[in-house]
């Protein structure tokens, strides 16, 4: 494995130990107090995010962390998000995941620099997005490649609602990308992740949409 940087504007450390890299990283970055978003629990059996964690503690970073992200990520759970990350006046969001976690990261990184805006209101347009948090990313499912697109999805659970938006808000400010992280996903996840890159790429390919 070859290890490099690479900026597209996310700026992107590759290879093996890359998560070792996320509290200098962050701190060149401004970053002081950073709100780390995971999903189910298997980041914490397998040792990553008591690593991230220390990266952070190592470079004199602050933090807290919220888990409990779903599939189909729920805008409740990322409006609680947004609470805990103002009180805790957080100046960077990092997702710890898939593209689930690493979509409610942005939901969230869009909430606190908009505290005043409903992030749903975003989502469905009746807002217009102008300002968001920079948002960090170590990545453990290669799937739809959130960690470096411009866009991000929520599911509204009372509207019974969908929904995405693109924006170059939704771009992550740094992302880390160990392969070897994906071996701690199960087996039924891996599947879930090629099919989605799979899916992804022929959206691309089969549509009726004309160019101009």
């Amino acid at each position: 494995m070859q290890n490099f940087t690479f900026k597209c504007p996310t700026d992107i450390t590759f290879g093996r130990g890359a998560e070792e890299q996320v509290g200098k990283k962050i701190k060149e970055y401004g970053g002081t107090h950073v709100f780390i978003v995971y999903g189910g629990g298997s980041v914490v059996r397998s040792g990553l995010l008591a690593r991230v964690e220390r990266t952070l503690t190592e470079a004199g970073i602050a933090f807290t962390v919220r888990g409990g992200v779903q599939p189909n990520p729920l805008v409740s759970h990322a409006r609680e998000g947004v609470r805990e990350a103002i009180a805790f006046h957080a100046d960077f969001i990092l997702a710890v995941g898939g593209g689930s976690v690493i979509d409610t990261a942005k939901a969230i990184a869009h909430g606190v620099a908009n505290p005043k805006t409903d992030i749903w209101d975003f989502w469905s347009g009746r807002a217009k997005l102008e300002a968001s948090t920079p948002v960090a990313v170590v990545l453990t499912l290669a799937a739809a490649g959130s960690e470096t697109s411009d866009s991000a999805v929520l599911t509204n659970e009372e509207m019974g609602i969908k929904g995405g938006i693109n924006t170059p808000f939704n771009r992550p400010t740094l992302a880390f990308l160990n392969p070897e992280l994906t071996y701690t996903v199960p087996q039924k996840q891996l599947v879930a992740g090629i099919s989605d890159i799979l899916m992804h790429t022929l959206e691309r390919y089969f549509t009726d949409v004309k160019e101009p």
